[in-house]
């Protein structure tokens, strides 16, 4: 390799991942990533010469970018809430849709609370990491099917020094046992597996995206099985698809839950349903 300028490489890495929504955002965020430095030291120090070693990574990660591999897998890390969290390829890449979730259980609870909170297929541990980072009195229980998703999450709680929070491998419902919860909150797959959009998705679990033919296999269930793990008055909180609102609404009444309301998120999308015991 040529001993090249910072910003020289910048411009080609731009003009290598043209085809992604931010070419130079995506480059710079990698080669800031790759040096260790942050962002601000990329403007600072345009002519700084980029070491061998330093080139070959960048060229890799900007080659796996090409192929729509996400940012965040490609740099192993994701803000969520208020928190960093490590993702690997077993995780999902939490979305800021998501954080809706978060912001209705903080509505619901004030700062002391020793609230019990279940969160159903934590992924990477976001939505009860965020939690317990607000709420550092409620007894957070995490659970996942994939053990290797639970141990990403173990580890974001460890690096976040949110010791609180338990964690248990369980298929849904079915390892809680007796347990039981003020809220129980999910995230769970919604996509209907003859979505066309799915393979822009091509790199996350697809087991932790697809559920059957309508996107709501994993949302019947856990409706149907969430009230045996509710305290009286209890909530369910889910997330779910733009268009399936309805659906899920007419799914928390036929189980009978109570005061059944839709939020919306930031982009004014329909996208978590909350029903009460």
């Amino acid at each position: 390799m040529k001993n090249k300028e910072l910003h020289i490489v910048l411009s080609e890495a731009t003009d290598k991942l043209r085809h992604s929504d931010s070419p130079r955002l995506d480059a710079e965020i990698l080669l800031y990533h790759v040096l260790g430095v942050k962002r601000s030291y990329l403007f600072a120090w345009p002519n700084k010469i980029l070491s061998t070693k330093h080139y070959e990574q960048f060229q890799a990660l900007i080659a796996r970018r090409a192929k729509n591999e996400p940012i965040a897998y490609l740099t192993g890390y994701k803000g969520f809430w208020s928190i960093d969290l490590q993702v690997t390829e077993n995780t999902l890449i939490p979305r800021p849709e998501t954080e809706l979730l978060v912001e209705l259980i903080l509505a619901r609870l004030p700062p002391d609370s020793q609230a019990q909170i279940i969160d159903l297929g934590t992924g990477s541990g976001a939505i009860a990491l965020a939690i317990a980072s607000e709420c550092p009195k409620c007894h957070v229980l995490a659970t996942d099917k994939s053990s290797a998703a639970l141990k990403v999450a173990q580890n974001n709680a460890a690096n976040l020094g949110l010791h609180q929070v338990e964690f248990l491998l369980s298929d849904w419902c079915v390892g809680l046992g007796e347990r039981k919860a003020n809220f129980i909150i999910s995230n769970p797959p919604y996509i209907a597996n003859t979505d066309p959009h799915l393979s822009q998705l091509q790199y996350e679990p697809q087991d932790a995206l697809v559920a059957g033919h309508d996107g709501l296999s994993d949302i019947r269930q856990l409706i149907a099985n969430a009230p045996a793990h509710l305290l009286p008055q209890g909530s369910l909180l889910l997330e779910h698809a733009y268009d399936q609102a309805e659906k899920v609404q007419a799914l928390f009444k036929q189980h009978a839950y109570k005061a059944v309301k839709t939020y919306k998120d930031l982009a004014g999308l329909d996208r978590v349903t909350v029903g009460y015991l």
